[in-house]
């Protein structure tokens, strides 16, 4: 069970989580909930979340893995940043973790009772929404503690900002 939701107590804000990476549709989720968030007066929370790699090698080799996950990372996210700042008047909060994706969602819908919504973005391409989507708005969306908003791959930011 989630805990309660604490966005509208006074003392908080609401958040809007995109998990970032390097699609091009997580661009479309990260200007929705940019427009969102500055029209709400609410806070764009970017997730980037590093696979669990293979980091079972030397001592040495493990951290010079682990280190250069972190910066690209860290580099995914700044960009994201960076694409916050230049659609809305409003600064992101950025989180870097480290294990399985759906987990690490939903642990910090977990841990911080400010995230109201997940706003995904859905491919564009044949193979269909993508596979977050799809394992979101599949099976597991009877139980997801959150809404989730899937922003069409399609829309340009004319359009997302007239829906935000």
């Amino acid at each position: 069970m989630v805990a309660i939701r604490k966005s509208f107590e006074e003392g908080h804000r609401r958040k809007f989580l995109v998990v970032v990476d390097e699609t091009a549709e997580a661009d479309r989720a990260i200007v929705y909930a940019a427009k969102r968030a500055e029209r709400t007066s609410g806070i764009a929370t970017l997730l980037y979340v590093i696979a669990p790699g293979d980091f079972q090698h030397w001592l040495g080799v493990e951290d010079i893995m682990r280190a250069e996950a972190r910066e690209n990372a860290e580099n995914c996210l700044a960009k994201a940043a960076d694409r916050v700042r230049s659609v809305a008047r409003t600064d992101p909060e950025l989180v870097v973790r480290e294990g399985n994706r759906s987990d690490e969602i939903l642990a910090l819908i977990e841990e911080d009772a400010d995230i109201a919504i997940l706003v995904l973005a859905a491919g564009s391409g044949s193979e269909g929404p993508g596979p977050l989507v799809s394992a979101i708005a599949g099976k597991g969306a009877a139980s997801f503690p959150i809404p989730v908003t899937i922003v069409p791959a399609t829309l340009d930011d004319e359009s997302i900002a007239a829906l935000a």
